[in-house]
């Protein structure tokens, strides 16, 4: 299979084109390897592609409408795994424009290349965070998400949305995966757990919002990089028992479908810094700061419909997946086991 990773430098994005290189599948990744955060880590994550015969890679922006247009003209995708977006929530509040762009505009570019070269499958970044206001618990596909709380998750339902008109227009099978709060090795530095093994190691205090009163549904890359393999080798098709009296969001009349893609398995902000505290062996510094505008309190996946569909099951615990991320995290950074220590 041949398949365009979107965003291919990134946490996700170079996680999962190791898992396909590995399977035997030819990959091309794009990235515009922008400066969100540090580019070197970006550029380390590609560097270990970049050994593999069957990997190729375009430094491009998928803003670029011409230029993304060449990229599909010139070369037949069997899939397209898009994750290139502008990520977090909170920084959806400092520079909106940013969202606009790559994630409303950027998306569009690739929905145009995908359904002029006829990609078999169109596989898309959502996120857990579409489901904004909703407070029950676990989020289920087949929930109402119109009232999103950040920019950010409003441009996530807007590419739902986006892609299930092309699904309706132009018979593109398209597949959208909320990701639930995704760590493991190689992982943005702007997420928590980065931020807080930094912290912690470095002796400053870490930012705790909502006085720790926050549970999330952690879920570990490997886990998600399962799921989304899963996913790409199954087209989305037309779900012949929809309802047009009774619509359910999470399916279609055309070939469009939404999945849940997390751990399902909450875990208290508290108890996740505890975790990294035994991993680490020392006791963090606590800066307790309230909740922060478009956080939610709490999320959790409900996976049943991936279960049901590819056979998805999560089976990495916190304790489990941050030791590997503390394991890659010394030495990515070259920092000993005594670093960190109780003293």
């Amino acid at each position: 299979m041949h398949v365009l990773i979107t965003g291919a430098a990134g946490f996700i994005g170079a996680n999962l084109a190791m898992r396909l290189l590995e399977r035997g599948d030819t990959v091309h990744g794009i990235d515009n390897m922008n400066d969100y955060y540090d580019v070197r880590l970006k550029q380390a994550r590609l560097a270990r592609l970049t050994g593999h015969a069957g990997f190729t890679f375009s430094l491009l922006d998928i803003v670029e409408r011409a230029a993304m247009a060449d990229l599909f003209a010139g070369t037949r995708f069997d899939a397209v795994m898009h994750l290139a977006a502008q990520a977090g929530v909170r920084y959806s509040l400092e520079n909106p424009a940013a969202y606009i762009d790559a994630n409303l505009v950027g998306f569009g570019n690739v929905l145009e290349g995908a359904r002029h070269s006829r990609v078999g499958h169109l596989v898309f970044a959502s996120s857990s965070s579409v489901y904004g206001g909703n407070t029950r618990l676990p989020f289920s596909e087949h929930d109402n998400v119109d009232h999103p709380v950040s920019l950010y998750a409003a441009t996530k339902k807007a590419n739902e949305l986006m892609a299930h008109s092309y699904a309706h227009l132009f018979g593109l099978p398209c597949t959208g995966l909320r990701f639930f709060t995704v760590y493991g090795p190689w992982g943005r530095p702007d997420m928590a757990l980065f931020k807080f093994t930094a912290g912690i190691i470095e002796g400053r205090p870490i930012e705790v919002y909502n006085g720790g009163n926050m549970v999330r549904d952690f879920t570990f890359v490997d886990d998600i990089v399962d799921g989304v393999v899963r996913v790409i080798d199954r087209p989305a098709a037309a779900d012949p028992h929809w309802n047009t009296d009774v619509p359910d969001p999470a399916a279609s009349f055309a070939p469009y479908r939404i999945f849940n893609i997390g751990n399902s398995q909450p875990v208290n902000l508290m108890r996740y810094i505890e975790v990294l505290e035994q991993c680490l062996g020392r006791k963090a510094r606590l800066e307790m700061l309230p909740m922060q505008p478009g956080d939610v309190q709490a999320t959790l996946a409900d996976v049943t419909e991936l279960t049901r569909a590819t056979g998805f099951r999560p089976n990495t615990p916190v304790e489990q997946g941050i030791a590997k991320f503390v394991a890659w995290y010394r030495d990515y950074y070259r920092i000993g086991h005594d670093a960190g220590a109780l003293t």
